[in-house]
């Protein structure tokens, strides 16, 4: 059995944080699908897994987590990876996780969502008023990358996984990163190249989608 399970699937983003932590930290781990979009999250069996009906959750030992970004947390503190030097660190880690979570991930996933799995059409007037949140999110990752490798510091952090959750699937809500946000290009091709990076729809299972 391995070290670490994680509750994943390949389409969604905050799995692929810890996910590709997993994966680029060589850990012994494995993914256990969740049938989300035939509504496994929302039975009761998945809900006494975690009550808010979500994925990532990860299992190590006794211990049972959800939120990336706690997950990320932990993954820190057990394999000692992509973490901080000291405490100013740590909170500037967690300034851009929140970040993150709060406008990042938040606006581009619920976008992406409703131009590529919502079961019904959104409303143009929807659509519109949510790309420009993304678009505005975009321009301030884009300017605190401009003139650096990383997020917080000199090397690759959680913060950097993170906020990388949905990027690669940028040409699924319509962003072309080179041309149009050319920091965030070189930034996510930084963290492509290093070892033990795979793309979402390799490293979790689920993809494609039947019947799509």
């Amino acid at each position: 059995m391995a070290d670490y399970t994680l509750y994943c699937f390949a389409q969604s983003g905050n799995a692929y944080k810890p996910a590709l932590y997993l994966a680029l930290a060589g850990a012994d781990w494995t993914p256990r699908f969740v049938d989300f979009f035939n509504g496994e999250v929302r039975t009761p069996a998945y809900l006494a897994i975690n009550e808010m009906g979500e994925v990532p959750v990860l299992e190590h030992g006794a211990v049972r987590l959800s939120q990336s970004g706690v997950i990320l947390d932990y993954l820190v503190e057990q394999l000692g990876q992509f973490g901080w030097r000291d405490d100013t660190e740590r909170r500037e880690i967690l300034r851009w996780i929140l970040f993150d979570n709060h406008k990042f991930t938040s606006y581009i996933a619920t976008y992406r969502f409703l131009l590529n799995f919502a079961p019904r059409p959104a409303a143009p007037e929807v659509l519109e008023f949510m790309k420009g949140r993304v678009r505005a999110a975009i321009k301030v990752l884009a300017g605190h990358l401009n003139g650096r490798d990383f997020v917080v510091g000199d090397r690759l952090t959680i913060a950097d996984l993170s906020l990388a959750g949905y990027v690669y699937y940028g040409a699924e809500f319509g962003v072309d990163w080179a041309k149009d946000y050319p920091p965030i290009h070189a930034w996510a091709e930084r963290i492509k190249a290093l070892p033990g990076w795979q793309h979402p729809y390799d490293l979790m299972p689920g993809h494609p989608l039947p019947g799509r």
